[in-house]
């Protein structure tokens, strides 16, 4: 890193109806550094990168590149300029190559023809990859990758374009820990060759690995920019949320009920085989594993998603034919879905509109709302969970994502559920929002609700949950109480080895229990 700066943005500010999302904020990069830009959601800043990719026009501010002014007018324009961003839903096409992936619409043709030439731009994902040490086929379609080697075809794709300035948004939101620290190594050879790197992410113990800088925003505001080593964890928490947090994890101790849920021999050829659990009032049943273990599936057959071959699903002493989704929410059960924005939210209805949708058949005669009722449901719901937005009316789109979180949430505390599937929660959720988001979940408990939480975050699991289910390879392969479960024996589980893997499991966690 030098201290030559690449990029500078002046007084940005940026308003959308009823929402100030950015106030005059200032930030900048220099050559070979990685920049982290953190802050509670709704705070500005995928705002401010969208301003900076030319998504959005600013209302006031300028930028500079390189030292000189530049109009962030379109998205071309900027990727023209040497901006590239890499969004946390990854913008690959499934269905073609690597190479098709990182050279669409710039493909090298051959002399004097409009003949795509396929050796040469084989070649050149081998020369852009090289210096990284990844081996991955050019011609490999993307649907067939892994999603961290997805991420390294979005990498490819921007250098491709030999761009100085690369955004990461959330770049290990999907990543099992191996996974992570390649990319980190991609990002330290990114530096060496000049790259600058702006890293944003909730994870707030990567930042201190990968970045040399933070800034934080809050309420659309630069709070703070300094150096990582100049400043302490809880600090930057401090800052983003604008309050000390004392307890991240608010778990208490909670009598545990009746059983509400029992699953016997649960399968599916392909997803899951012989799956069984049960779930009593009061607990929170957490449930780990590496992607693709198969935790999201079983919990998709177990609401009716998808039809199951065989197996047993009772609820309150009664074996029911669960097959469908609306048999799930009759019988009492919610889904928060690790997809929001596909399956757990109708993006183009507001905040009334998706909070009410679960309440349709109670709070309707002869097909005619009660409106007046709804509303007051909405409205005790949007305050009791801390929904940011002007109004009811606000379209769910528009909302950030910790909120379109709560969206989600108050669409199923508003039906009062016996049984609570929660998963990923906190995925692309700042600090403080997940505090709240726990904070619910223990309230629910209390009520006497039962609580499923999948989760990829370990620490997450061990903290919240009274028992965690260990998957691996479609089926449970262990079980632990509270006070026998570590982040080594859950991982050595979920790795496929149980005892024998704990070495193995103790590397990847970086010699930590």
């Amino acid at each position: 890193m030098t201290d030559e700066i690449i990029l500078k943005m002046e007084g940005i500010s940026k308003a959308f109806p009823g929402v100030q999302a950015l106030q005059k904020v200032d930030f900048d990069l220099k050559k070979g550094e990685v920049h982290a830009l953190v802050g509670e959601n709704g705070a500005g800043k995928s705002t401010l990168i969208k301003i900076l990719a030319g998504v959005y026009r600013a209302d006031e501010g300028e930028i500079w590149l390189r030292g000189e002014r530049v109009q962030a007018h379109s998205t071309k324009a900027m990727m023209d300029a040497g901006v590239s961003v890499i969004y946390q839903e990854l913008n690959l096409i499934p269905y073609l190559s690597v190479a098709e992936n990182i050279f669409l619409g710039r493909e090298p043709l051959k002399q004097g023809t409009k003949l795509i030439n396929w050796p040469a731009m084989y070649a050149r994902v081998e020369e852009i990859l090289g210096p990284f040490n990844v081996q991955l086929d050019p011609k490999a379609k993307v649907y067939t990758l892994g999603i961290a080697y997805q991420q390294i075809v979005e990498i490819a794709k921007a250098l491709s374009l030999e761009s100085d300035v690369i955004v990461m948004d959330e770049p290990t939101a999907t990543l099992t820990g191996h996974e992570t620290e390649r990319l980190f190594e991609m990002i330290d050879t990114l530096k060496t060759k000049g790259v600058s790197v702006i890293y944003i992410s909730h994870r707030l113990e990567e930042i201190r690995r990968v970045a040399n800088r933070v800034t934080v925003l809050r309420d659309g505001e630069k709070i703070i920019t300094t150096d990582l080593a100049q400043i302490k964890m809880q600090e930057i928490i401090k800052h983003m949320v604008g309050r000390e947090v004392s307890a991240k994890y608010p778990k208490e101790e909670i009598p545990v009920g009746a059983e509400l849920l029992r699953v016997e021999n649960m399968s599916k050829q392909g997803v899951c085989a012989k799956v069984s659990f049960n779930l009593r009032q009061g607990e929170i049943l957490g449930v780990a594993g590496l992607v693709g273990a198969g935790r999201t599936e079983m919990i998709q057959l177990l609401f009716g998603y998808q039809k199951r071959d065989s197996g047993a699903i009772t609820i309150k002493g009664k074996t029911l034919p669960i097959k469908t989704p609306a048999d799930a929410v009759r019988e009492g059960m919610g889904l928060i879905p690790e997809e929001r924005k596909n399956q757990g939210l109708v993006l183009g209805l507001s905040v009334f509109d998706n909070v009410s949708l679960t309440l349709l058949d109670r709070f309707s005669v002869s097909g005619f709302l009660k409106g007046k009722t709804l509303r007051a449901i909405v409205d005790g719901m949007i305050q009791k969970i801390g929904i940011k937005t002007p109004t009811p009316k606000q379209l769910v789109k528009n909302l950030s994502g910790g909120n379109q979180q709560k969206v989600v949430l108050a669409k199923w505390f508003s039906r009062d559920c016996d049984i609570y599937i929660f998963d990923e929660p906190t995925r692309g959720i700042d600090v403080g929002a997940k505090t709240e988001i726990y904070r619910l979940m223990e309230q629910l408990a209390k009520q006497g609700a039962g609580i499923i939480m999948i989760s990829s975050e370990l620490p997450e699991v061990l903290n919240m949950s009274d028992r965690i289910l260990v998957m691996y390879n479609g089926q449970i392969v262990k079980e632990f109480t509270r006070a026998e479960a570590t982040q080594e024996a859950i991982l050595s589980y979920a790795i496929g080895g149980g005892e024998e893997s704990a070495k193995y499991a103790k590397e990847l966690l970086g010699g930590e229990a």
